[in-house]
């Protein structure tokens, strides 16, 4: 581990004595708020978490129905190493905590007139992109070392945080600015590598991590694809919500406080000085510094009083671009069906859908979905010979204006035709022994996501980096944000990341001393 430590340091046990007597006080227990918190209270920082719900987790927490167990939000654990260099911090090992399990092939991918099998072994992806695709796997080679290239460009400038200016002008960004590819959207610069439209979406559809269209989303972002490849794809024994007890287990391990059952009803401001928060019954919580972890929008709109921000009043907001939003089926299937652990169906007509969700907002019959079968790899998620099954369709967001309440049934209709026609699923009605629907206006309603964009702000270049809400929240003091709703964006890896940021600048702030991991696999 590499030290850090402010130059204001005196004495290690004078630094443990202030972090011990500032309090940081945590506005939900999602991954973000846990991943802080973690970090925070093994700094000797005292963290108290107030949660709404009655676990934790956020959107990584679980569904139980009926002996079955979904996850919520993110079934995807990308970039393994950035969780487990969370845990390092504390001085744990995350698989003393967890059960992961590397998948490979990752995903399938179901076209109208094909399929394809994804792979991180790169003798397996090539041979499968031969297989399905008429210019074969010449590109792959050089899709790799470029975005590969991209990434160890970029790495840095994703770790730093963008709180000032003096931040943003830094020597790592100046020096990646080629790399960003300004001009072009992930769809356009993919043409580098592949001809073929559906070889492009191979390599592209990973822009929905971020609810956006690779036809839109900034080329930076090419290199998702890429870190999939590298770094593979795992599933957590019990699911991805398990992360989130694994970290609350730490946070109380090291002194800290969570209390489930407890909404924040607003921030206490005092001149734009955060000071505390406020529960939904009327308990008055102070703090030293609060670290919000609630949805962005939501938390500017609803837990702050109109008139108080400026740059982001509850109008300022409404001009922002959001994310898409999703509609969510989880079933519990009296029956083990074959399918992969991860899939994703196209459209017929991919980019029409895509125009419809994102440009259009209306809804289309013929749309795109994924489907997480985690039953195949992990029986514990439900009873013997059955199956928990998780469908997202992707979705245009509350701007749309859609009643929810009236499509409902009918859009359940669809999905359930469409995982007959596409996956094979004819007896799927017969078969449904429980079931939960989530709709973009119960991810609004419930959830507190604002427009019920599933990924929160859009990621569009204008929206990231410097111009992305800020970890140290620049309209009010003593305030931190963590969550997809900040730098760096949406995705466990990034948010995660958001936790670190947010948590360091607390530590110089207090000078408190801190360590620094690098868990980063060598380039295969």
């Amino acid at each position: 581990m590499a030290g850090h430590q402010s130059p204001h340091n005196n004495s290690k046990i004078n630094l443990l004595n202030m972090s011990k007597t500032k309090h940081i006080v945590i506005v939900g227990a999602g991954p973000g708020g846990l991943c802080a918190g973690m970090l925070l209270s093994q700094r000797g920082f005292k963290v108290t978490i107030y949660e709404k719900n009655s676990e934790v987790g956020g959107r990584n927490r679980p569904i139980r129905l009926d002996g079955f167990v979904f996850d919520t939000g993110p079934t995807f654990l990308l970039m393994k190493y950035i969780l487990d260099e969370m845990f390092l911090l504390c001085g744990k090992q995350s698989e003393d905590y967890l059960e992961f399990i590397k998948l490979d092939p990752m995903y399938r991918l179901l076209f109208s007139d094909r399929e394809v099998d994804v792979y991180s072994d790169r003798d397996k992806m090539r041979a499968e992109l031969q297989r399905t695709f008429p210019e074969g796997s010449a590109g792959f080679d050089r899709y790799i070392k470029q975005e590969g290239e991209r990434f160890r460009k970029l790495y840095p400038c994703i770790k730093r945080d963008y709180s000032s200016l003096k931040a943003f002008f830094s020597w790592d960004l100046i020096k990646a600015v080629p790399y960003l590819a300004l001009n072009h959207s992930v769809f356009s610069n993919l043409g580098k590598y592949f001809k073929e439209e559906k070889m492009r979406l191979v390599f592209s559809f990973q822009s929905k991590y971020l609810g956006m269209s690779p036809w839109e989303c900034p080329a930076l972002f090419t290199m998702l694809a890429y870190l999939e490849h590298e770094y593979g794809i795992y599933h957590v024994k019990g699911g991805l919500n398990k992360i989130a007890a694994a970290m609350a287990k730490v946070i109380a391990e090291q002194g800290g406080a969570i209390h489930t059952n407890s909404p924040v009803e607003a921030l206490v401001i005092e001149d734009k000085v955060v000071k505390g928060v406020r529960l939904q019954d009327g308990t008055v919580v102070e703090a030293d510094e609060v670290v919000v972890n609630a949805d962005f929008a939501y938390a500017m709109t609803h837990l702050v009083k109109p008139g108080v921000l400026t740059q982001h009043s509850a109008e300022q907001l409404k001009k922002k671009d959001y994310s898409c939003s999703t509609f969510m089926l989880y079933l519990g299937l009296n029956k083990r069906y074959d399918l992969p652990h991860h899939s994703i169906v196209f459209a017929n007509d991919y980019n029409t859908n895509i125009g419809n969700i994102f440009r259009k907002k209306t809804l289309t019959k013929d749309f795109s979905f994924y489907v997480h079968n985690a039953s195949v790899t992990d029986e514990s998620l439900a009873p013997e010979g059955k199956s928990a099954l998780y469908v997202l369709v992707p979705m245009p967001n509350n701007e749309s204006g859609i009643d929810w309440d009236n499509i409902c049934a009918d859009m359940r209709e669809q999905v359930l035709d469409a995982l007959g026609k596409r996956l094979g699923m004819a007896d799927i009605r017969e078969q449904i022994v429980c079931e939960k629907i989530i709709t973009p206006k119960t991810w609004a309603a419930e959830e507190n996501v604002f427009m019920g964009a599933t990924f929160s702000l859009s990621h569009k270049f204008s929206q990231l980096l410097y111009w992305r809400p800020r970890n140290k929240f620049q309209e009010l003091d003593h305030c931190y944000l963590v969550g997809g709703g900040t730098h760096h964006g949406s995705g466990l890896p990034t948010i995660y990341e958001s936790a670190r940021i947010s948590t360091n600048l607390i530590c110089q702030k207090y000078g408190v001393s801190y360590s620094e991991v690098d868990c980063r696999p060598a380039p295969v």
